[in-house]
């Protein structure tokens, strides 16, 4: 699944916990699901995400700073940009990999 400048993880993870909570059928489909059942698996069994989404997600994250910084966004807008991008970078590289 491809959402320009949107992560889909958060997505895939938001519709598994609100499946679970409303339909069996559907969360279990989900969790069956060939391509989007390992990682929420994954997430929900260890708090893992894969190395090759952990790399993704780190390019996206310079993509997006590196489209910031040639648009000429204001010093403190990249100032604070940085800090948040960098927090997600530490959260998403200290999970265990599957």
């Amino acid at each position: 699944m491809f959402l320009p400048l949107l992560p889909t993880v958060p997505f895939l993870l938001l519709a598994a916990f609100c499946f679970a909570r409303s339909s069996e059928r559907l969360h279990l489909w989900l969790l069956a699901h060939p391509r989007f059942g390992e990682p929420i698996r994954d997430w929900q069994e260890r708090g893992a995400i894969g190395r090759r989404a952990k790399w993704l997600a780190t390019a996206s994250i310079a993509v997006t700073f590196g489209v910031s910084v040639a648009l000429g966004l204001a010093v403190w807008v990249l100032a604070v940009q940085a800090l948040v991008l960098l927090g997600v970078a530490l959260f998403i590289w200290t999970r265990p990999a599957e």
